[in-house]
């Protein structure tokens, strides 16, 4: 236990980065929490693609969690490559990162790999898997009951929303909801691609292979063992694919009325449409207002896309959210009293949410606008 914290409770809803990442910190300064995760098990699904871990904020946030060193052992600081493509198939602007080592710039890390470290760093019971939370009931004094769908309940003097974009227990600090942004994601992925596809891991490179224009873009990003998670972008309706009578579930209906979309497009970038190796998945973009903020109540709080989610167009949604758990650690950790340290977090929390947020929402404006090719020109070589 803290030296200075008295005891507490702590419940951690969600076993996402965020979460994961104040559970560690807090256990390494001998705070005790709970994480629960609705997952049955924590291979049950695919994590998602690569992120890029930003000094001041993930990589800092695995300093405090005493995790650099491995998280550097399992970087890619070739990750960091950017290459901006027209739709014609032309190389437009290529950064390559000079070599340096890891912990130099942005080095990139597969979703999964992040979260299996931050859970190999924790006990064996800190992570309750198959407990959906249904209901937060108040109590008395901050005090808090956790229904969860299986039945049972636990009592806590803190719980910590880090459940994501639909968020239970923001329900019981805020009426906010994400809302579509007016853009969609059909993602694709591309096995053993220098082998299986050469032509679009050329394409690619080690990086990111961004191709933007007239309120559509593909973009291609370069994951750890030879995979290439593509994203195929639209600025459409939420239901895009009723009006044009595709069954998601049907790949060649997908791919036709995808194609129909970006006709007039490179077959060279076309590829990252018709030769998926896993299908297609519709990933409409949603977010929360902004700002996004709250009263702050004893006993309960946010952090990560709970707290502000926005589009991935910020390049800071891990990072912020391993951020944020990191900084209501040390804010725990800080305190005599749960609800100050709260207060100081919710404090921090609020204007940089806000900044972030409003970044996000003007990059997947310019992102997907009717000349985005030339936004995206003008910002990475201004930005080089």
């Amino acid at each position: 236990m803290s030296a200075s914290l008295r005891p507490t409770r702590i419940a951690i809803i969600g076993a996402g980065l965020g979460g994961l990442t104040c559970a560690r910190i807090l256990r390494r300064h001998g705070i005790a929490s709970t994480v629960y995760d609705l997952e049955a098990s924590p291979s049950v699904r695919g994590q998602g693609g690569t992120l890029d871990m930003h000094p001041e904020s993930g990589q800092a946030a695995l300093r405090e969690a005493g995790l650099l060193e491995e998280f550097l052992a399992l970087a890619r600081p070739e990750g960091q490559q950017m290459r901006l493509v027209g739709r014609d198939g032309r190389v437009l602007f290529d950064a390559v990162p000079p070599e340096a080592d890891a912990e130099a710039g942005n080095p990139e890390i597969d979703r999964g790999q992040l979260r299996g470290l931050l859970l190999s760093s924790l006990g064996p019971d800190t992570v309750r898997w198959g407990r959906k939370l249904a209901r937060v009931e108040p109590l008395t004094a901050g005090v808090h009951r956790l229904h969860f769908a299986d039945g049972t309940t636990t009592e806590a003097d803190l719980v910590i929303g880090a459940d994501g974009a639909w968020s239970n227990v923001r329900r019981q600090l805020s009426d906010a909801t994400p809302v579509y942004t007016g853009v969609t994601f059909v993602e694709a992925g591309l096995d053993r691609t220098d082998t299986r596809h050469p032509a679009l891991a050329a394409l690619t490179g080690n990086g990111t292979m961004m191709a933007l224009d007239d309120n559509r873009g593909i973009v291609a990003q370069r994951n750890s063992h030879g995979h290439i998670r593509a994203y195929v972008g639209m600025r459409t309706d939420e239901d895009w694919y009723q009006n044009a009578g595709v069954d998601l579930a049907d790949d060649n209906a997908v791919r036709e009325a995808l194609l129909k979309e970006f006709a007039g497009w490179s077959l060279d970038l076309l590829g990252f449409i018709t030769d998926t190796d896993t299908g297609y998945t519709n990933r409409p973009l949603y977010a929360l207002p902004v700002p996004h903020t709250w009263p702050h109540t004893p006993g309960l709080t946010l952090l990560g896309d709970a707290a502000h989610l926005m589009s991935p167009f910020s390049g800071m949604g891990a990072n912020l959210a391993m951020l944020d758990g990191a900084d209501l650690a040390r804010a725990l950790m800080g305190h005599i009293d749960v609800d100050h340290a709260v207060r100081a977090y919710e404090n921090v929390l609020h204007p940089r949410s806000r900044q972030a947020a409003e970044g996000a929402a003007e990059g997947i404006e310019s992102a997907f606008a009717p000349d985005s090719a030339v936004q995206a020109l003008a910002h990475m070589t201004r930005t080089r």
